[in-house]
């Protein structure tokens, strides 16, 4: 898997620390809103041990329209400022339109995130002229910013996987890098709370495709309806389902708590055999 300039092996597990540049996310009510309050949001993340960030103009949910100028005023000079105070961070930018696509990888994004299945297929042509790194995901045929009612899958995991693969090998026909292609199959996203825990459960299926996998999993409803716990009580159920994903060899992990979601990955990196103990002395002064 290739990010911007650097290169990761298949045992490489990554936080992606989430920034939303909008004024109505659903966990963090638009704490990192205001400009200045965004990049100490990015300080924070960079201190914690992210190793990408994933910007984003419009929230997943319905709520007010934010076309197009919008989402750029929200995003490029932020996505600019954030490029020239960290130079080697990698940048990622959550959106579905090819026009912001552009604008953000003109000033620095290593990363389009697609949330949104290939309703615009334009990104992965932007994706391929920047050479950027392009998220794939499945939601189910779902429109932007609209929720799931009532969906049904023969079998939930097949679908993601056809999709998701789907997209990925149009996005390399169009001249994105093979390297430069991630899957993801979006949890909540067109899905029931019973399909995102399959989902989970069988996210070594996905991995089994060889291209590398993203889980977004952080205060999820998933998390929430299965422990019956609001969003600002979610963290441990979502630490629990990132070491379940963690085990089965996703790669990418789209977080809130970044410093949290560092520990549990490095510690399912350890047992793995993939990453050495910080500090060995115990049985050996």
């Amino acid at each position: 898997m290739r990010l911007g300039a650097r290169t990761f092996g298949p045992s490489a597990r990554l936080v992606m620390a989430i920034v939303n540049r909008t004024p109505d996310s659903f966990y963090d009510k638009g704490s990192t809103w205001q400009h200045d309050v965004a990049l100490e949001r990015v300080r924070q993340a960079v201190s914690e041990g992210a190793d990408i960030v994933d910007i984003g103009g419009v929230k997943a949910a319905p709520g007010e329209e934010v076309d197009s100028a919008e989402e750029i005023r929200r995003t490029v000079d932020f996505v600019a400022q954030v490029r020239d105070e960290h130079p080697r961070l990698l940048i990622s930018v959550d959106t579905w339109r090819a026009d912001v696509g552009r604008e953000v990888c003109r000033v620095g994004a290593d990363v389009l995130n697609d949330a949104w299945g290939g309703h615009d297929p334009g990104l992965a042509e932007v994706a391929a002229e920047f050479d950027a790194a392009l998220v794939c995901t499945h939601v189910g045929g779902l429109a932007p910013r609209t929720r799931p009612h009532r969906v049904a899958y023969d079998d939930v995991v097949a679908a993601a996987i056809e999709h998701t693969v789907g997209l990925a090998e149009r996005a390399v026909s169009v001249g994105v890098a093979r390297d430069r292609v991630i899957i993801d199959p979006a949890h909540d996203f067109g899905k029931n709370t019973w399909q995102s825990l399959e989902v989970t459960r069988r996210i070594g299926e996905m991995t089994a495709t060889g291209w590398p996998v993203l889980v977004s999993l952080s205060r999820k409803d998933f998390v929430g309806e299965t422990l019956g716990l609001p969003v600002d009580e979610r963290l441990y159920g979502t630490l629990a389902a990132t070491a379940v994903c963690a085990w089965q060899g996703a790669q990418v992990y789209r977080a809130h708590d970044v410093a949290a979601t560092r520990q549990v990955l490095d510690m399912v990196s350890s047992i793995a055999g993939d990453r050495p103990p910080a500090r060995t002395v115990r049985g050996l002064a």
